[in-house]
């Protein structure tokens, strides 16, 4: 079925016929959060687990209306419809754009139909949400930001987390001088596979630390498969259809603005742990601690050695906007998401974790790469935006790289199988 999505872009990437009318949700008039505010018009493409998440916060949130669905599955379409109040389905991009008019079309796909998918919404001029990473390299994230350039449209990026409110609760923290100022950053993923996790959820890690440290200038990584460095039978397809990678270890130090450095891990771990997705800030007079599970701490000092009679950390509550209604089923983080979209969209200005921030992101991921197997600190932005482990293989003078399932643990199983057997 994915086949559907990625028809050339000059043709249309849906076929289908006009959609079924029924009922909404509230009139703006009838919530008095939003009388005599610009109710923002909201369609969904891709209906599968994220495109329901996405449509849980939209749905929930009192100033977006899902006016449309779109997808190429009628099953899908009905599921989520039901879910949502929503009977407007289309399997068509265009039709669904040109008779529902949204204002944000969200797109939480697959990662290789990210690029024909925004470019054909961009080309309506309407706002994009898209599903993490942006693309799958650079230069498919520069013809999409070109686009929406051309078009006069925001792109927004879904990094959930920078905006979540256990996210918002450091901010604050920092803002209000708990910790002085920012020195070192550390932050870590969940434990995949080097390569596929710096794609997946390295995508959050970096964003959550640009959120922080701001611009990355530059980048000098480790990262090793089977205990060694790098070759170039390392370089892989991805899993989950996120582009070229290698790697089964990553270890990356990234030097932001204002004298800040980071360090980031991305290591295989046993079996994916969750409680590893952590970042934490340094500061010249204390600490604060993110997890995604755990929420947010701040330590009162900048060094921390266990005595044994007390733990200083300090949990910190978390922020959340006052329209928030856990009881609307609405994860809280896609929730702060969209909420934030309707802000920036209100004061005309761009999502926090908008475009050139999403772009930025497969920036420092690229030279994670491009540092790996040159042996070299890449500054950033990179002149060249090619691929860098596709130009490195095509250097050497080899051909395609293999063929590799798309399911993790089947991807995974036969890795293990080249590098330990």
């Amino acid at each position: 079925m994915l086949q559907g999505w990625l028809k050339p872009i000059g043709n249309r990437l849906l076929t289908g016929g006009p959609p079924v009318t029924g009922k909404g949700r509230k009139k703006p008039s009838e919530n008095p959060i939003i009388k005599n505010m610009k109710n923002y018009r909201v369609a969904i493409l891709g209906c599968r687990s994220r495109g329901t998440s996405a449509a849980k916060a939209y749905h929930a949130h009192p100033r977006t209306e899902i006016v449309a669905l779109c997808d190429l599955v009628q099953e899908r379409l009905e599921t989520l419809g039901n879910i949502v109040n929503v009977s407007a389905h289309f399997t068509d991009i265009d039709e669904m754009i040109r008779q529902t008019t949204p204002d944000i079309v969200a797109i939480p796909t697959a990662t290789e139909a990210h690029y024909p998918l925004c470019m054909r919404v961009l080309e309506h001029g309407v706002n994009i949400e898209v599903e993490k990473p942006l693309c799958i390299d650079l230069v498919e994230a520069d013809e999409v930001l070109a686009k929406a350039k051309e078009k006069n449209a925001r792109v927004a990026v879904h990094h959930q987390r920078r905006t979540s409110p256990s996210m918002h609760a450091v901010a604050k923290a920092l803002d209000e001088g708990k910790i002085g100022d920012i020195r070192y950053i550390y932050a870590s993923g969940k434990g995949y596979y080097a390569g596929y996790g710096l794609m997946n959820i390295g995508t959050h890690v970096v964003n959550n630390m640009l959120r922080f440290g701001g611009k990355c200038r530059s980048v000098v990584a480790q990262v090793t498969s089977g205990g060694r460095d790098l070759i170039h039978d390392d370089v892989l397809p991805s899993p989950a259809g996120m582009g070229t990678v290698a790697g089964e270890y990553a270890t990356a130090t990234l030097q932001f603005d204002g004298n800040v450095t980071g360090t980031l891990i991305q290591h295989r771990f046993p079996k994916v742990d969750t409680d590893a997705y952590v970042m934490e800030l340094y500061g010249t007079e204390g600490r604060l601690f993110w997890s995604e599970l755990k929420g947010s701490w701040w330590l009162p000092t900048p060094h921390f050695v266990p005595d044994g009679t007390h733990d200083q950390w300090q949990a910190l509550p978390s922020i959340y906007p006052e329209h928030f209604d856990p009881d609307k089923g609405a994860d809280a983080d896609d929730y702060c998401f969209v909420d934030e979209y309707v802000n920036a969209l209100d004061e005309n200005r761009e999502h926090e974790s908008n475009g050139e921030e999403g772009r930025h992101v497969i920036e420092i991921l690229m030279a994670i790469f491009e540092s790996a197997v040159h042996g070299t600190r890449v500054e950033l932005p990179q002149k060249n935006r090619e691929h860098p482990l596709l130009k490195w293989h095509a250097e050497a003078g080899l051909g395609e790289i293999r063929d590799m399932p798309r399911d993790y643990g089947t991807w995974l199983s036969l890795e293990d199988e080249r590098l330990y057997k």
